[in-house]
């Protein structure tokens, strides 16, 4: 068995698992600030049982993303030891900061977050709140930017080392704000955290429709669902702006990726059409069943429909495979889409004051929250099997950076082990939020 496929399939559910978690942790944690900045504002006893049901979300959601998290730093040491040697003045750099300036910040304020209500004044709890939101950000920010440099390589230099192993070549960081600014970093920071924010707020509209359902706690599921509805639909439009901007940013440093996200295998001798649909077919390199606009890749890209954009033929050998990036992206898109039309009906329903009669259009807002999950998955995963075959792109190859004399069943081993562990440490997140869920949020007497 392949050391190499098994390694990637191994970090890559480990990964895929986690990223369940700090996305949602971050969107919540922006509506806890809103939703307490409210109830100092107004002292609506409704806010303050909704920031508290919150909170107990946000804290489990923490708790299991902090617990699937530190499998991956292992993997670094064990399975790409050759990565971890060649990038860790650059990538060690930027997990560093995270901890210091995100993870101590975040896990420091929430206990005064969780625990503080009664044992401190209210505006010190707000300000728990807020660092606790800040810091789930920055751990964004610097996790973000050494993802990124991996993409766009900036500020380093590569140098001869010794070793064990004799002379090797190693990234040494020689600019670190280069690092941070790398030219990808920024735009896929703002990607991330709109897609965050749009999971937090579909999340709470999922749950908030599944009360007004069933007519328990209407006051404080009107409150959750209505910001997170005009904010879901205020990101929903702006990651479309954020996703032009990424698409842009990868047509000048990764041209091979965005040829396989768009399934071009061939450069047109005009412009280039936009795949709408389309069956990849790697055998003969072309695309099955396609319905396509004509020039409009090219036009999104070079702002011209007559330029061609370059396709796999300019890049061989060293091509990234079509059908996983070229899916996962067009079914993100597709969902980009989906969301934009339901909350832009949603709102239009609000405005008309009809959405909380709308039983139907409510079941949909319970069950759409899986959308999310989906697109913050299949964006990560079409952005990094589209770099294939760099590990580091155009500087180390996925195959060149696994650990030595690491054995296929050593790794088939750990796989086994962890799926079994994921598989419960899931089952108590699902249990957990289905007794908070139920339990609902404290009761206030009120008119609603």
């Amino acid at each position: 068995m392949d050391v190499v496929l098994l390694s990637r399939i191994q970090f890559a559910l480990t990964i895929m698992f986690h990223y369940l978690f700090p996305p949602l942790t971050i969107g919540l944690g922006i509506f806890l600030v809103y939703l307490e900045g409210r109830y100092l504002k107004t002292r609506d006893p409704q806010y303050e049982a909704a920031t508290k049901f919150w909170v107990r979300i946000f804290a489990l959601n923490f708790a299991i993303g902090v617990a699937s998290g530190i499998v991956m730093e292992f993997q670094f040491g064990t399975n790409w030891a050759v990565y971890s040697r060649y990038v860790g003045d650059v990538f060690g750099a930027a997990l560093a900061a995270e901890g210091i300036f995100a993870f101590f910040l975040e896990s420091g304020f929430l206990a005064l977050l969780v625990f503080g209500w009664d044992k401190v004044s209210p505006k010190v709890h707000f300000f728990s709140t807020i660092m606790v939101s800040l810091g789930s950000i920055f751990s964004a920010i610097w996790i973000i930017v050494a993802i990124s440099w991996q993409q766009t390589p900036a500020g380093f230099a590569i140098r001869d080392v010794e070793s064990p192993a004799g002379v090797v070549q190693r990234a040494e960081l020689t600019d670190f704000w280069k690092v941070v600014f790398n030219p990808s970093a920024m735009d896929r920071l703002a990607h991330v955290l709109i897609g965050a924010l749009i999971l937090g707020a579909f999340f709470i509209m999922s749950v908030s429709a599944y009360y007004l359902l069933k007519n328990r706690h209407t006051g404080f599921a009107k409150r959750s669902f209505v910001p997170a509805l005009v904010v879901s639909a205020i990101a929903s439009l702006v990651i479309v702006y954020s996703g032009d901007r990424q698409g842009k940013i990868v047509g000048e440093y990764q041209p091979a990726k965005l040829a396989a996200m768009e399934g071009v295998y061939e450069t047109a001798e005009t412009g280039t059409p936009m795949l709408l649909f389309g069956i990849p077919d790697s055998e003969t390199k072309t695309m099955q069943y396609k319905v396509e606009v004509p020039g409009l890749l090219s036009l999104l890209v070079h702002g011209d429909s007559s330029k061609p954009v370059a396709g796999l033929d300019r890049f061989e050998p060293d091509v990234p495979p079509v059908a996983i990036p070229f899916v996962t992206f067009h079914i993100m898109v597709g969902l980009g889409m989906y969301f934009i039309v339901l909350t832009l009906y949603g709102l239009w329903c609000y405005k008309k004051g009809s959405l909380f009669q709308k039983k139907w259009l409510l079941w949909v807002f319970v069950f759409s929250v899986v959308g999310p999950f989906i697109a913050n998955q299949f964006g990560w995963i079409a952005a990094e099997v589209g770099r294939q075959p760099w590990i580091v792109y155009n500087l180390l190859k996925t195959g060149d950076a696994v650990s030595k004399g690491l054995a296929a069943s050593s790794v088939v081993g750990s796989i086994v082990m962890f799926g079994v562990i994921y598989i419960m440490l899931f089952a108590v997140w699902i249990y957990l939020l289905n007794e908070k869920i139920k339990k609902g949020p404290e009761s206030v007497s009120t008119s609603e």
